[in-house]
């Protein structure tokens, strides 16, 4: 399935996001407003103003609310789970171009905290892909020490692997090893 520009932006930062909870097998990759700070310019989440530790912890909640609907068992249970979410966010779509960046739309409500922001365009980006049935295309990687999620891009839905670079690489290797011992 071939997402828009902004979505597919937005399915990468909840994936970045996701991923730099403990919970997907490294370390807190948001110990401090330092870390959170670094994410947002990495991701180039706008309108954010001066971090608070109140931010930080707002963040890590929405992560783990974002991780539950990656890994929920179905269909069903990721609707409520999203549903719970957004219905917790004031949004007001609008078309905004700024940063040098085409026309496109917010979904956060001006003044929003940054969790709220993540919130409405990462949860508003999920909730297209679930309306347009894609919602299998939520993974954890198959690698038995990962647990990592995507979103499976690939035309015939068939990638497994984080990254193919490195959870792929190494259990291919592993299986290649395996059969030369058999």
């Amino acid at each position: 399935m071939p997402f828009s520009h902004d979505m597919a932006y937005s399915l990468a930062t909840v994936v970045e996001l996701i991923n730099t909870s403990p919970a997907t097998g490294g370390g807190e990759g948001l110990a401090g407003l330092d870390q959170l700070g670094e994410f947002l310019r990495q991701r180039q989440v706008s309108g954010v103003s001066a971090l608070a530790e109140s931010d930080l912890d707002q963040v890590r909640a929405l992560r783990e609310a974002f991780h539950r609907v990656f890994t929920a068992p179905d269909l069903a249970t990721a609707v409520i789970r999203l549903n719970t979410l957004l219905s917790e966010t004031r949004m007001t779509p609008r078309l905004v171009d700024h940063d040098g960046h085409p026309l496109h739309v917010h979904y956060f409500a001006p003044g929003a905290s940054v969790a709220e922001h993540l919130a409405a365009d990462c949860g508003i980006a999920l909730a297209h892909l679930i309306v347009e049935g894609e919602w299998e295309r939520l993974r954890t990687c198959s690698a038995p020490d990962c647990a990592r999620v995507f979103v499976d891009e690939s035309r015939n839905r068939s990638r497994v692997y984080c990254d193919s670079r490195t959870c792929g690489n190494r259990m291919h290797v592993a299986a290649y090893r395996a059969r030369r011992r058999a």
